[in-house]
């Protein structure tokens, strides 16, 4: 048995409203679910993008909780890389420059593919590549 795919993306962010505001406006992406302070997630093709204040996740849960899912969370910045074409990434350059969102970094890869760099409020490093950088 394998997995055949992966649901769910997470990133822990500093500012949930920020946050928000950057994936729903910035990069577009379909608010799901919220909870106020906690979290925060979107929908992103097949999968979800699910982001979470780390000091509330990291509590354990109240014996009233809905679901009980077990504390997580974690410090520093994470990574998250979206697909994109190469058209697709030149004009996502061009949203970035209209939302005033810094490229950090532009790579063409040996293995053939282009990445595109850049962070998100929380610091976050986020990519936009092509499927082909890993072989898809």
């Amino acid at each position: 048995m394998k997995p055949s795919a992966i649901l769910e993306s997470a990133l822990y962010v500093t500012d949930l409203d920020a946050a928000e505001a950057f994936y729903r406006d910035v990069i577009g992406l379909e608010r799901i679910a919220k909870v106020e302070g906690r979290h925060v997630f979107f929908r992103c093709g097949q999968g979800v993008l699910l982001l979470f204040n780390a000091q509330a996740t990291r509590q354990a849960l109240l014996p009233d909780a809905k679901l009980p899912v077990p504390p997580h969370g974690t410090t520093g910045q994470g990574h998250l890389c979206f697909a994109a074409s190469g058209s697709e990434i030149e004009r996502w350059k061009q949203v970035l420059d209209a939302h005033g969102v810094e490229v950090e970094t532009e790579l063409e890869w040996p293995s053939g593919g282009r990445s595109l760099y850049f962070r998100d409020p929380s610091g976050n490093s986020i990519e936009f590549a092509e499927p082909r950088i890993w072989n898809l």
